[in-house]
């Protein structure tokens, strides 16, 4: 129950709606209990001798009148009180979507996108459920409690002790219940979220399951957690069947105490028969608190689970901070340096970068080349500042980016990452993602719309707009989910066109043209050149004839530098970077052969 504590803060902008809810549920109770006081009055007024028929159309008015006030109330209540958890469920999802977007590169590495998605959606519904319904039912509880043993203890104090004798046990089993359920839920929740990592997971990778025919095995593992999720809500189910019948058994039991005493109350002339139907109605009203307390518990506990979770998430903080007081840039230029820069992944100890130092000035392109494994990705991550240095430092025109705001830094760098990630919007969308086009703003499928000038620039660099005229939607083809229905080679034109569009002082291309043939490389190359002429450019490929023509060639291996320098100097040398453009060529020759025979 202490983890809802976090959820106070939500309450404030709606306190006024939430005052005036809470006065309606008393409002609403106040009606509730006029009722059976009212019947009395009918009752025992019938007894007199000077009774008219008015007087009992008075009770009955009074009656109908109450109960339309009450109801009236009941509705303005449920409104406000249900509407206001509605909207601190829409913030509480819009904070969590807000932080997740601060949080580092590192925690979504360790973390499953599933378990978020639960954490987004069944989690913030629980924690509506126990802001809104829970607490309304628990006031109402309070209020009619109070009110029905207040008249209850007017009517006959003796009558009352009576009938709360099998109550008092209540407490310590409402308690007992409390704890079980919210460990059972918590389970519930972490079943739910390996259940949802696994959809996301198989729907994102629906080809690879399908190309390695894993449906059935993939099947039977859904349908394990599957039931293995069942059984935990049927061990929910269990014990909340449990409450509610032993919460009735007590109430039953109430019950039977009044009807008998109050039948010999009333034979002995202590109380009226209006008194005793009255004060058996109360019991009845006491006995619905009873019961929706076991509902109210069990909600309470569900979100309290709940928003422990939530917390665990809210209380992550991003191991990439923003400076206190960031260095503005008047003039941004693009010059990049790394000294002695050496670098170790979150919670890891081996160095994927040791010592590497470097500069690039606006209008040179730098290449990084190296086997697989040597720190050639990792290091263009050090640029926009993905993750921080261990040691050293990067700077970006003499800062170093540690002090620079996060967003202007990263505007000033398009990053062309190895694996493209496009958005289910369309293809104009996803190209101007950068430049101000909100994503879904347009409508899908729009046909022979101009795109924008800057977008359609950003194409023809990256050879892409004479495919998007041969589509049937033209600019307005909706992509589906991660770009399925491009080619791999059009993806990476796409998300090349989205860094070019930004206009950018420092250029990433992380072997962005790997799924591209080497003629549409070489004519994407040239145009870049021209594009990026006074800016700052990096080229990562496996592909030696991509960085022939580059100012500066870095060479790594195993992290370090072990090379670095223009293509003649490096073949020169004799060294790694002549070994790796020897293997590409016997390769090449080695295709080029089997070709041939073919």
């Amino acid at each position: 129950m202490n983890e809802l504590r976090t959820i106070l803060p939500y309450f404030r902008p709606y306190r006024t709606g939430a005052v005036a809810g809470l006065a309606l549920v008393v409002v609403t109770n106040l009606f509730a209990v006029a009722g059976p006081y009212l019947i009395k009055l009918s009752i025992d007024g019938l007894g007199d001798p000077d009774v008219t028929m008015g007087r009992i159309s008075t009770y009955a008015l009074l009656l109908v009148v109450a109960a339309f006030l009450g109801g009236a109330a009941k509705y303005g209540m449920r409104e406000l009180l249900n509407g206001l958890s509605r909207r601190i469920e829409c913030d509480l999802r819009n904070d969590y979507f807000a932080h997740l977007l601060r949080l580092d590169a590192g925690f979504y590495g360790r973390t499953r996108t599933g378990d978020l998605m639960a954490r987004a959606t069944n989690d913030t519904q629980a924690v509506r459920m126990a802001t809104g319904p829970a607490i309304m039912y628990a006031v109402n509880t309070f209020v009619s409690f109070l009110l029905t043993l207040g008249l209850m203890v007017w009517i006959s104090p003796r009558l009352t002790v009576y009938a709360l004798a099998p109550m008092v046990v209540l407490p310590p089993v409402v308690f007992m219940f409390a704890r079980v359920i919210h460990r059972r839920f918590e389970k519930i929740q972490e079943q739910f979220s390996t259940l949802s990592t696994m959809v996301q997971e198989n729907l994102t990778g629906m080809r690879i399951v399908r190309a390695y025919v894993q449906e059935d095995s993939q099947a039977h593992q859904f349908d394990e957690l599957n039931r293995e999720y069942m059984d935990r809500n049927m061990d929910l189910v269990k014990v909340a069947g449990l409450f509610h019948p032993i919460l009735a058994l007590f109430s039953g039991a109430a019950m039977v105490i009044v009807l008998w005493v109050g039948g010999l109350e009333v034979i002995a002339g202590r109380i009226t028969t209006g008194d005793y139907v009255a004060f058996g109605i109360y019991v009845a009203y006491l006995i619905w608190p009873l019961i929706a307390l076991g509902w109210v518990v069990n909600l309470f506990q569900r979100g309290s689970a709940s928003m422990g979770r939530l917390n665990k998430i809210f209380e992550t903080e991003p191991a990439v901070r923003p400076p206190e007081n960031p260095v503005p840039l008047a003039e941004p230029r693009g010059a990049v340096e790394f000294r002695n820069v050496s670098f170790r992944y979150p919670g890891t100890e081996r160095l994927v970068l040791e010592d590497i130092s470097f500069s690039a000035d606006p209008g040179q392109t730098v290449a990084v080349v190296g086997p697989t494994g040597s720190g050639k990705s990792t290091l263009v991550t050090l640029i926009p500042r993905i993750y921080d240095v261990t040691s050293g430092c990067v700077l970006v025109d003499g800062v170093d980016v540690r002090d620079l705001d996060s967003g202007e830094l990263r505007s000033l760098i398009g990053m062309v990452p190895q694996d493209p990630f496009l958005f289910s919007a369309t293809i104009e969308e996803n190209i101007g993602l950068g430049i101000g086009l909100d994503l879904g703003a347009e409508e899908p499928g729009a046909e022979d719309e101009d795109p924008d000038e800057v977008v359609l620039e950003a194409a023809r660099v990256a050879q892409l707009h004479m495919a998007i005229e041969g589509f049937p939607k033209g600019w307005g083809t909706l992509l589906g989910e991660r770009g399925v229905n491009l080619s791999g080679g059009q993806k990476q034109r796409t998300t090349l066109a989205r860094a070019v569009a930004r206009d950018p002082r420092i250029l990433v291309l992380d072997d962005a043209l790997s799924a591209v043939d080497t003629h549409t490389e070489a004519r994407i190359l040239d145009d870049l050149a021209h594009v990026m002429e006074g800016r700052t450019s990096f080229i990562i490929s496996h592909r030696v004839s991509a960085v022939m023509n580059a100012d500066l060639i870095l060479v790594l291996d195993g992290g370090r530098m072990v090379e670095r320098g223009r293509h003649t100097e490096l073949m020169a040398l004799g060294g790694t970077y002549a070994q790796l453009l020897h293997r590409q060529m016997l390769e090449q020759d080695i295709e080029s052969t089997t070709v041939g025979v073919k």
